[in-house]
Formats: C-alpha cells, sequence, structure tokens
C-alpha cells in the first residue's frame, strides 16, 4: 500500500509543478502582451480638438486631429474653436471666455492675455470677462471731489463728439443708452446745448474748439464759396485741406502755446495745418476707421510716458448723424445706432477703469447739432417764386443761400429778397439780406455768407427747380438754431466737474472757454464770454469781474426853468415854468427815482469818448447823449399792473425843449418835421404816467429818436399793450430800451465814421435797430422789486426798417402779427451788450458768474409766455 500512497503524493507534486509553470507562463504572457500594448500606447499620439495655443502654428500631416494653419479653412479641418480662438481676435475689440488667458497674437485688435495689463493693450473688457470686475456702467455714482491719478499724472480732458445726438435722445430713449444715462446723472448735464447757425457738422464742430460763431471762425457751412479765393470749400474736395478757410486759434493750438500737448483722433480742422502746425498727434480724418479702434487709440495715447503724453484728447464718431440721415430722426436705424455709440461709450469707460484713469480724466461728450425729419414731399423751390433762375448759384437744404452766377456781375439782390417774400399763402421759405437776419443768428459778418439767405420751415427744404434736391428724405438738419430738434447734447464727468448735477441750456461758443479752463490755460479771444459757466466746475479757475466803465455820465443840471430856445416845438397851452419844475429834482428825489427804475444799477458805458448825462424823472431815468442828440437809453420799473387794458393815447401835439440839455446839444422838432420818410418817436412811453402832469416829463426833445412810421406801429404797440402783459405775466419788469448802430452788421457797436444813414441836413443818425430788454424774477412768485432769486431776461433787437414787409401779416391789426416777429428777433443780453456797449447789472450785487449766465442764456432756453 506504500507504493500506492508514494504514487499519489507524486502526482500531487507534478499537478503542483504543472500548475505553477502554466501560471509563471501565464504570467509571462500577460507581462509581455501588456508591455507591448503599452508601447503601442506609449508610441500612439492623440488627437489635436481644440487651437487653444495653437493658432496658425504650421500644418504637420504626422500629427492628427484637427488644424489651426492658415489654410485650414479650404481644408476644411480647421478645429470647432479655430473662429474664436484664431480669428476672432484679428476682427472684434472684445474679450469672450474663450480668449481669456490667451497666447498672444500679433493680428489681434486687443489682447485678453494674462500679460495684457502690463503691455497695456487689453481689450476694454478684459477685467470685467476674464477677472469677474463690475463694468463701470455696473458700479454707483463715484465721489470724484479727490482725483485718483497716477503719481505725476495731470489730469487731461477728452472731448467727445457724438455727430448729430439730438438732446431729447437722452431722455427718449434714456433706457436704451444706459453708460451716456449714467454720464448723464452722474456728472454734469444740461438739458440741451444751444448750436451755432447754421446747425452743420463743420461749422459747428470749429465754434466747439474756437468760441467763434461761424461768420467768425470761417467755416459758415459745410460747403462755402470764397470771393476772394474765388474757390469752393465742400468735405469732399481739396480745400478743405486749405488753412486759409480756417480762422480763429483752435483749442490744440491754445495748449500748444502754453506748453501742453494735444492728440486728435479726428475733429474737423485737426488735420488741417492750421497756423502753420498741427496738434501734436493727429489722424487724418478717415470714415471707414472702426470707433472701436478710435477708442483703443485714445486710450493708449493716455499710458503713454508723462513726456509724450497729450494734455488734451478729441474723439469723433459720426454716429448717430449718419443713421439719422438715412433713417430719419425717430426710426429704428437711430435707436440701432444710439446703442452702438453708447457701447462704444461704455468701451471707453471700461477702458478707463482697466487703467485707473476713470476717477482722473475730465470728459466733456457734445454733439454738434440735433436732427429733423425730412420729406421729397415737403420742398419749396426758387423757381416757382421767382421763374428763370439760371443767373444763380443756390445752395440747397435746410439753410439757402444765392449769389449771383457771374461774380462780377451788378444784381440786385434786394429785388429779388422782395421778389421771393410772402409770394404765396402759408410759404415755408422767408428770404433776408444778410444784414437784416435776426442778430440771435451771428451771421452775417463773413464775405462767404452770400447776400441772400434763406430761412427754412422746420421739416421743410429748400431747392433751386423742382427736383433738383435729391437728397431729401430721412432726416437733417442746418435749420434755425432755435428749433428743438436742432438743440445737442452736452454732458462732462470727472473730478473737475461738479457731480449729478443739471445746468441750464447754454451756447456751444461757450464750451472753448471751459475747455480752457480745465486746461488751465489762457483762452483765446473769442465769441464766448468766460466766467458764464464757473457753475460746471467744481473749483472753477477763472475768476470774472465787471469791466470798468470806459465812459462815465457827465452832469445836466436844470439851471433855468425857461428852455433858452423852444427848438420850433410847441405843447398847447401848457405853462413850461411850472411843468418844468418836475425836471428839478433833488438829490434825494433823484437817488428814488434811480433806486426804482434802474433796480440792478445803471448800464455802464463801455464806448469810449460819449459824452453823456443821466436824466433823473419821477417815471423814468435815461441816459442823454450830447454826440448822437438822442437818448442813449431810458430805464424804468413796472409793477403788477391791475388791468391789462391798452395804454391811453399820448397827449397830441406837444412836444418841448428839455430845459436840462442846451440847444446845441439838442435835435429840434422842426428837423423832424422836415425828415421825410422819418418821425419823432418816443423811447419811454409817455402815456405810462401816473398822474396827469407826470406825462410832460417824457414828452421832451430828450426822449425823442427817430423811427419809419411803419417801425412805430410795432413801437406803439410794444408801448401801448405789450408792455403791461409782459409785466403781468412776469410779476413786474424792469425794462432798459435805446438803439443800437450796426451798419456794418459785424454785431459790435459802429464807431462814429462807420454810421451811414443820418436825418436829412442833420448829424442826428438813424439807428439800425432798437433794443429791449426786459428783467424779472425767476422765481414768479417774487415781484421783480422784491427778488432775492436768480434773475430771467427777454431781450429783442429789433430791425429798424422802412417797411414790414418781412411780416406777411403786416397789413392786418397790430395784434396779429407784432409779438410774433418780436420774438423772432429775440436776443441774449449779451447780444445787446455788444451792440450798444453797454454793460447791465453792475449794481445788482450778484455774483458776476450768476449775471454772466443770465446774459447769455441762450434765445432757445427764453420761452414765450403768454
Amino acid at each position: 500500500m506504500d507504493w500506492i500512497s508514494e504514487a499519489k503524493r507524486n502526482k500531487k507534486k507534478i499537478i503542483i509543478g504543472v500548475l505553477a509553470v502554466s501560471i509563471v507562463t501565464l504570467i509571462l504572457g500577460l507581462g509581455l502582451g501588456l508591455g507591448l500594448d503599452l508601447q503601442r500606447c506609449q508610441n500612439q499620439v492623440t488627437p489635436h480638438t481644440s487651437c487653444r495655443n495653437r493658432c496658425y502654428e504650421p500644418f504637420d500631416n504626422e500629427k492628427p486631429g484637427c488644424r489651426c494653419d492658415e489654410n485650414c479653412v479650404a481644408a476644411n479641418s480647421c478645429c470647432f474653436d479655430y473662429h474664436d480662438i484664431c480669428t476672432a481676435p484679428t476682427e472684434q475689440w472684445e474679450c469672450t471666455k474663450v480668449r481669456c488667458g490667451e497666447k498672444r497674437l500679433t493680428q489681434s485688435k486687443c489682447h485678453c492675455s494674462d500679460d495684457c495689463l502690463s503691455a497695456g493693450d487689453c481689450c476694454t473688457n478684459y477685467k470685467h470677462v476674464c477677472q469677474g470686475e463690475k463694468q463701470w456702467v455696473e458700479d454707483t455714482c463715484d465721489n470724484l471731489s479727490t482725483p485718483t491719478c497716477p503719481a505725476g499724472y495731470k489730469q487731461p480732458l477728452l472731448l467727445v463728439s457724438l455727430d448729430g445726438l439730438r438732446a431729447e435722445y437722452l431722455q427718449t430713449w434714456s433706457a436704451l443708452i444706459p453708460v451716456l444715462d449714467k454720464l448723464r446723472k452722474c456728472g454734469t448735464s444740461a438739458p440741451f446745448m444751444q448750436s451755432a447757425f447754421p446747425t452743420k457738422t463743420f461749422p459747428n464742430h470749429y465754434s466747439i474748439v474756437t468760441g467763434l460763431y461761424p461768420e467768425s471762425n470761417g467755416l459758415i457751412d459745410n460747403t462755402m464759396y470764397d470771393p476772394v479765393f474765388d474757390a469752393t470749400f465742400s468735405l469732399s474736395s481739396p480745400e478743405k485741406n486749405n488753412p486759409d478757410w480756417y480762422l480763429g486759434q483752435p483749442i490744440w493750438h491754445t495748449a500748444k502755446y502754453h506748453g501742453l500737448k494735444s492728440g486728435t483722433f479726428f475733429w474737423p480742422g485737426s488735420d488741417v495745418k492750421i497756423a502753420d502746425s498741427f496738434p501734436d498727434i493727429y489722424i487724418p480724418y478717415d470714415g471707414t476707421v472702426p470707433f472701436e479702434e478710435r477708442v483703443f487709440t485714445v486710450l493708449k495715447w493716455l499710458q503713454l510716458p508723462a513726456n509724450e503724453r497729450p494734455d488734451f484728447f478729441t474723439l469723433y464718431l459720426e454716429e448717430p448723424d449718419k443713421s439719422g440721415h438715412s433713417y430719419g430722426p425717430v426710426s429704428g436705424g437711430i435707436i440701432a445706432s444710439l446703442q452702438g455709440v453708447d457701447k462704444i461709450i461704455g468701451q471707453l469707460m471700461n477702458g478707463l477703469k482697466q487703467i485707473n484713469l476713470h476717477r482722473c480724466l475730465n470728459i466733456v461728450i457734445v454733439a454738434d447739432h440735433g436732427m429733423e425729419e425730412t420729406s421729397c414731399e415737403r420742398k419749396e423751390a426758387l423757381q416757382e417764386l421767382v421763374g428763370d433762375t439760371s443767373m444763380y448759384v443756390v445752395t440747397e437744404g435746410p439753410i439757402g443761400r444765392i449769389r449771383a452766377k457771374n461774380k462780377d456781375a451788378l444784381w440786385d439782390s434786394a429785388g429779388l429778397v422782395a421778389n421771393m417774400t410772402c409770394k404765396k399763402p402759408d410759404q415755408k421759405i422767408k428770404p433776408y439780406l444778410k444784414a437784416n437776419l435776426p442778430k440771435r443768428l451771428h451771421f452775417a459778418n463773413s464775405r462767404r455768407i452770400e447776400d441772400v439767405s434763406i430761412l427754412v420751415d422746420t421739416k421743410w427744404l429748400f431747392e433751386r427747380d423742382p427736383g433738383s434736391l435729391t437728397f431729401c428724405s430721412g432726416g437733417n438738419h442746418g435749420y434755425d438754431n432755435d428749433f428743438e430738434s436742432m438743440h445737442a447734447m452736452f454732458i462732462s464727468y470727472g473730478p473737475k466737474f461738479q457731480n449729478e448735477k443739471e445746468i441750464d441750456p447754454f451756447s456751444n461758443t461757450e464750451l472753448y472757454n471751459l475747455m480752457c479752463d480745465i486746461l488751465e490755460v489762457s483762452p483765446s479771444s473769442n465769441n464766448g464770454t468766460h466766467g458764464s459757466m464757473n457753475h460746471v466746475l467744481r473749483q472753477p479757475y477763472y475768476t470774472p469781474v465787471h469791466p470798468a466803465e470806459q465812459s462815465e455820465p457827465t452832469q445836466c443840471p436844470l439851471v433855468n426853468l425857461n428852455p433858452e430856445d423852444d427848438l420850433g416845438c410847441s405843447c398847447g397851452e401848457v405853462v413850461e415854468t411850472n411843468i418844468n419844475k418836475r425836471l428839478n429834482l433833488s438829490a434825494e428825489e433823484a437817488s428814488t427815482a434811480e433806486k426804482k427804475h434802474a433796480l440792478f444799477g445803471r448800464p455802464r458805458m463801455l464806448q469810449p469818448d460819449q459824452s453823456y448825462c443821466i436824466l433823473y424823472q419821477e417815471g423814468f431815468i435815461s441816459a442823454y447823449s450830447h454826440k448822437a442828440l438822442m437818448p442813449l437809453w431810458s430805464s424804468f420799473t413796472i409793477d403788477n399792473p391791475n388791468n391789462l387794458d391798452p395804454l391811453p393815447p399820448v397827449t397830441p401835439d406837444c412836444l418841448r425843449a428839455d430845459a436840462r440839455i442846451s440847444a446845441s446839444q439838442s435835435p429840434r422838432c422842426d428837423q423832424y418835421t422836415a425828415a421825410g420818410n422819418l418821425r419823432s418817436a418816443f423811447l419811454y412811453p409817455p402815456n405810462f404816467n401816473t398822474t396827469v402832469d407826470q406825462q410832460y416829463d417824457a414828452l421832451l426833445m430828450s426822449n425823442v429818436v427817430p423811427m419809419y412810421p411803419e417801425f412805430k406801429k410795432i413801437w406803439d404797440y410794444f408801448h401801448n399793450t405789450l408792455l403791461k402783459k409782459y409785466a403781468s405775466i412776469y410779476n413786474g419788469i424792469n425794462v432798459v430800451m435805446g438803439p443800437v448802430f450796426d451798419y456794418n452788421y459785424d454785431g459790435q457797436f459802429d464807431t462814429p465814421d462807420q454810421i451811414q444813414q443820418f436825418l436829412p441836413d442833420t448829424n442826428i443818425s438813424i439807428p439800425t435797430h432798437y433794443f429791449i430788454v426786459l428783467t424779472s424774477c425767476r422765481d414768479s412768485a417774487q415781484s421783480v422789486t422784491s427778488c432775492d432769486s436768480e434773475l430771467q431776461t427777454v431781450s429783442f433787437l429789433l430791425p429798424h426798417r422802412a417797411d414790414n414787409l418781412e411780416s406777411c401779416k403786416s397789413t392786418e391789426a397790430e395784434s396779429q402779427w407784432v409779438e410774433d416777429h418780436m420774438w423772432f428777433h429775440q436776443a441774449r443780453v449779451r447780444d445787446v451788450e455788444w451792440l450798444t456797449g453797454l454793460d447791465f447789472y453792475q449794481g445788482s450785487n450778484r455774483p458776476v458768474p450768476e449775471l454772466l449766465r443770465v446774459k447769455t442764456r441762450p434765445t432757445a432756453a427764453i420761452y414765450r409766455k403768454q
């Protein structure tokens, strides 16, 4: 049995041995197989699935997967993200999540790489998209009372133009333009800024940077003819680059003359060698340059080294003007355009925040004009009014101008105006000799302005012949700058501006002085009023003062109750001695009269070599000129009347010599009797008397001015009806009135040698206009005599002409047309001051900047009350 047991034991050993060998073989086999598989895995290349960090790498046929080389599109083998990672950066100006941390590409518009902040070339939304920071528009309003600027960085100024952005858009579409809306609410803004006339692109852009009206800055239109150059300027002609067209001193030159630098990314005139120089950095105009590139470039300029970096910058965008012309001012196209420019301004603000200049840079954002709807169905043609037009060169559109085709030919411009005036009912155009245009337009004193100008009703267009104006549908601008649709936007933002403040409207000619104050440089001579914008600034740079009087008044005492000469005048049975006693006011009585009738101080005379005296009466005071032989002004105050009944007639056939004025310094009644088509008229209304005898204080030759009988209709209606009406509407008014002489229509007072017309056989000058300044309390609850709030004014510069044909209703009763006529010739107090050489309100004891705001308030912001 032992051998059996032994056999079993041997069998187990054999089985165990075989199993061991099998296991070892299996393990070796598995190991070998796995090793071979591992080697195969190690030798295998993973196919590419993304262009991340692979853009434009050379194509390698040995590398499987999608491609990122330049030819992959043609081969239809690009990775799915090829466009987003490789081509989009060369086309787009913003980061996306996909681009964050990208490999820097030289062809990129801007960068989203990790090193872009240090390189200063990040896309403007890099920190928002790639680092999770808020966009500028998402932040609350910053308190900019303490600017945050990099060390050694002087606060710069950026002037931005959004061409044609009508002021009203900021309110109507505020929800669609969040960036502009935030800038408006957080900075300083105005309901509107009044454009200069004509409301065209080049004239207004150049007015903004020179402070000059188009008649003074040289650019009276986008298209114009100069008879001396015998050349025509247009935006598409080589003449646009001729510096001789550009007058005045643009602010980039003002900055340069004070040791500062400028960088302009487009602005009319900035790429022209004006005064033999350009801005330090400028880009020749090219409308195809993307808006994003313009913003990105300005941001790069802001990061230049201090010795290269500009202090003043401009940025110009053609929208929404371009869309307004194409689609009209109220359209889907204009909304899309507004959203587009808002996005661009958002990029600007994000970019500033990204480089930490959003609390350092001062920004002014403006438009040059507004936009109005036009239609080819609303046109009036010159030919339909005058017939043959072949002898004329006609400027067509929202404003018209006409000149003779033969520049050497004499032509009857006045006859043409007469032939175009009131030719048909409800006529939509009104022709003027340029000398007769409303003074508020400041559009006469330039040889480039043709003799005949055409004002066009809003929404209408003027053309030479029916159908000759083909660009007529959509939108346009150029109209009267008082029209609401022509008003431009204004926003300012930055540490030098007030926070969260809305100011009153103002004229764009005031911007130049304001920008000079921001740059802390002295402005060149201009049409603005320096100091009138001080309320915009946190700390005004310039402190205005009243100008010094150039000619002080002399005395005209009453030395004899009987005048030495009756001057050929008579006044019925009136006893001169008794009536003249009223003119002998005591010092106390004269002071009382001055306090009442010159509430804000007598006007100061800024004309040199004037000889005049102040005459005091119980009902008014006046300044009588010994040279002009007429009153320079009369001033009186009217309380809120008890009724609006017209004034009674003036005492007839009564005109007296003023015993205070010597006969040699007074006009004579018989001079007016022989004056042909001129009459004597009273500057102050004698029938505004409160007693019977008081009327005689004004029935004096010292209160007489020469007037055409037709104009006297306007004057008498104003005296007898409107004075009481306005005293009621405004709760009392102070009135100052007087003659104006502007024969050379330059908007400034004439020197004696410039005055061209006189009463026959006399040296009594015939005024070209008469001025009226009405002053009341802005708080209508306060009377003018007890006003402690800001003042408000209504002023007129009424053209003194032999006929009233300007008004098509002039044959009707005065109540049907005179007030409309007067308001069409409304003016600013500042315009009156320029034309008279007077300075108002010096005795008001009010801050000078406040008075300058009152004087410069634009006519479009002075509303007619009924």
